[in-house]
């Protein structure tokens, strides 16, 4: 099984504020991330993380990535070059790399990436993009908004996802593509049918 999830920012106190994220303190947020993580990843299964993955140095951060179940392939975001050149840190990923083109034994194709790309790799052909970086900010909502514009000027759906930890069809746990496609349709749709505009903070899964 291939999971994703991005910007995990393990012991970083200010994305608690930042992404509203729900925890009392900086230990329980990276408990959870890690109990979720196990629950739903096998030591089998292959795990994309799209960047950004700790603000610990590199002892403690690879403290935590040794408990992580599953084969760990690095797509890199802007906070992670200072600890990568810990070769320790770096022998636990199968793979570290800026971009990836991926494709799914069942025929779907996936452009990786840290950053968000509109114009990703074949969207008129029915490939998907994962991204991070920008959170549930206000980059977040103008990504959405110009994925809004392309799917009416093209009349095709353009497929790119935030696979941001904090997203709620996210939940703080890595979920597989499949997931990600149908949880944050529900969690669209359910935004829509009240009338609001898409906030993070009004939905969990």
């Amino acid at each position: 099984m291939n999971y994703f999830i991005s910007d995990l920012h393990f012991g970083h106190k200010n994305c608690l504020a930042y992404d509203n994220r729900p925890f009392k303190n900086i230990e329980d947020h990276d408990y959870m991330l890690i109990k979720n993580w196990n629950e739903t990843v096998s030591p089998t299964d292959h795990v994309y993380i799209l960047g950004d993955i700790s603000w610990y140095d590199s002892k403690k951060t690879i403290e935590i990535f040794k408990q992580l179940n599953g084969f760990l392939h690095l797509i890199k975001g802007n906070h992670d070059g200072k600890m990568l050149k810990d070769p320790v840190l770096r022998s636990l990923f199968v793979e570290i790399t800026d971009y990836k083109e991926l494709r799914l034994d069942d025929g779907k194709s996936i452009v990786l990436c840290h950053y968000p790309m509109p114009c990703f790799k074949n969207h008129f052909y029915g490939w998907y993009h994962l991204y991070g970086h920008v959170h549930s900010s206000f980059e977040w909502n103008m990504m959405e908004h110009v994925k809004n514009q392309m799917t009416a000027l093209y009349d095709k759906q353009c497929e790119m996802y935030n696979v941001g930890v904090m997203m709620p069809y996210m939940n703080y746990r890595p979920r597989t593509l499949q997931e990600i496609i149908a949880l944050e349709k529900l969690w669209a749709r359910e935004q829509e049918n009240a009338g609001k505009e898409s906030r993070v903070s009004d939905w969990k899964f």
